[in-house]
């Protein structure tokens, strides 16, 4: 099986796109130096035409196959390189495309693998309907359900829709879904602008504007951030079968996917300040693979922003925990954030007081001026010791913390990858410790993990060995449920029965 022919004339088009600096040198040197204008012209046709070439022998070089047991994909232009991965490795396959991709009819196909960092295959492009017959196929495949039998269950039967987005949620979610990360992207670029533009402007007048041009900045990033939400949840649905959860979202981008159950390693439920006001809240599952549409670190959004009730009840739609009754770090770790913030705060003052010094010119606002916000430490450090706490279930250990952003995050023991028992020189001075709850849906050790932090030390090593004698009962016990289904089977088999469809 090829891709589709059109993803000859996409794909090029793409490659040509990222040279599109060509074209801007050539247009401004045309008007200024006609021959060297024509050159760059000859030179963006040879890469055009190169593209073309490349993308044609790429395309009559790439096939992929399903087989039974495994999905084979064998690609390369210049070497050859094959690839089997198995059905059993597969984590998520999902479908996208962008708005020119469906004018085209074509969308990309990921599949990624449990464990995974990034897509381990990529089909670029195929069309729609063949998209979404691969998606179905190897998710039949997966399950060890063969696609030619009459009897297999057929892809819609037994779905239940969880939740689909409303216009009003749609609107709130841009308003509430800020992306810090956005102003951090801004301030790398400002060392770049300020040396051009301070050759036109007085220093004194830009650091007068300062204010001004720093709240012009925070309200683009607010908006930006806004627009990325509401276009890329445009539109969500979440529903489920007995195997897997299902969604589909976005606007610019469209994606469509499934989440196998049987691969989530956790749950997390988070608040942001604004949404924890309105009674709002959102819900993420983590897997082990890679997650393609988010930021890669194995976390889909299972619901983008649901009441904070609702949004609790789908997330034991996924891992049935009971109600929780967090445990609280002692108060000495309250009193441990409000030095740290103090100290924080005195730490600015004196780096003002240390810029207005140097500074040739006197500055509207005094240097000292941050210990105002010295009176806010301890209730800041209460605030924060408010959100923190951790809970032991029946079968899942949950983690809360944060301020600004709330996360609970719900790990089954049987997902418990390994546990880390931490404590810097600070905490010792106060006797306490920070447990780490690893799982494979994480990025690395630490990484996005359920915490129990700021805890007293005993209290943790007690901790450690109670979640310890509690995965290995839950892993002794899922072994024993795989065992016994294996033995269902086989007698059904023995009996001269069909086997039912199963992992």
């Amino acid at each position: 099986m090829n891709l589709h022919p059109l993803s000859v004339v996409y794909r090029t088009g793409a490659s040509v796109a990222r040279l599109a600096w060509i074209a801007v040198v050539g247009a401004v040197s045309s008007s200024q130096f006609d021959r060297f204008g024509v050159a760059v012209a000859g030179l963006l046709a040879l890469v055009v035409l190169a593209a073309f070439a490349y993308q044609v022998v790429y395309v009559r070089r790439f096939d992929y196959q399903p087989t039974a047991d495994t999905f084979d994909l064998r690609s390369g232009v210049v070497s050859r390189r094959t690839r089997e991965i198995p059905y059993r490795r597969v984590q998520n396959v999902d479908v996208s495309r962008n708005v020119l991709q469906r004018v085209l009819g074509i969308a990309e196909l990921r599949v990624e693998t449990a464990g995974g960092g990034e897509t381990e295959i990529r089909l670029r492009y195929v069309s729609h309907a063949e998209a979404e017959r691969l998606q179905q196929e190897i998710g039949r495949r997966k399950r060890g359900t063969d696609g030619d039998d009459e009897d297999a269950p057929t892809a819609d039967s037994s779905v239940q829709q969880l939740f689909a987005i409303t216009s009003k949620e749609l609107l709130l979610l841009g308003f509430v879904r800020v992306d810090l990360r956005l102003l951090s992207f801004i301030t790398v670029l400002l060392p770049v602008i300020i040396p051009s533009v301070s050759n036109r402007f007085p220093l004194v007048d830009l650091l007068q504007a300062a204010p001004a041009l720093l709240v012009g900045v925070v309200l683009l990033a607010l908006v930006v951030s806004s627009l990325r939400a509401v276009t890329g949840y445009y539109g969500f649905e979440l529903s489920r079968d007995d195997r897997e959860l299902r969604y589909r979202r976005g606007l610019a981008q469209e994606y469509s996917g499934a989440i196998p159950l049987d691969k989530v390693q956790s749950v997390v439920v988070s608040e942001s300040v604004l949404a924890r006001l309105l009674g709002y809240a959102s819900l993420s599952v983590e897997t082990a693979g890679y997650a393609p549409g988010t930021d890669g670190t194995g976390s889909q959004s299972a619901v983008p922003i649901a009441d904070r009730d609702r949004v609790f009840r789908l997330a034991r739609e996924v891992e049935s925990f009971g109600d929780l009754a967090f445990e609280r770090p002692p108060k000495r770790a309250r009193t441990r954030y409000a030095i740290r913030y103090s100290l924080g705060v005195a730490l600015l003052a004196g780096l003002g007081v240390a810029i207005a010094r140097l500074l040739p010119f006197p500055v509207p606002v005094p240097g000292y001026a941050p210990l105002v916000l010295l009176p806010l430490a301890p209730v800041a450090a209460h605030l924060k010791w408010t959100q923190i706490g951790f809970a032991l279930g029946a079968n899942h250990v949950v983690a809360r913390e944060g301020f600004w952003t709330r996360r609970t995050r719900v790990v089954p023991y049987y997902r418990v990858q390994t546990l880390v028992e931490s404590a810097t020189v600070f905490q010792r001075r106060r006797n306490l410790a920070t447990l780490v709850v690893d799982t494979a849906g994480a990025q690395g050790i630490g990484s996005a993990d359920a915490r129990a932090l700021d805890i007293d030390s005993d209290r943790a090593g007690e901790l450690r060995q109670e979640l310890e004698s509690r995965f290995e009962t839950a892993l002794a016990a899922a072994r024993t449920d795989t065992v016994s289904s294996a033995a269902d089977i086989d007698t059904t088999v023995a009996s001269g029965s069909a086997p039912s469809t199963g992992e």
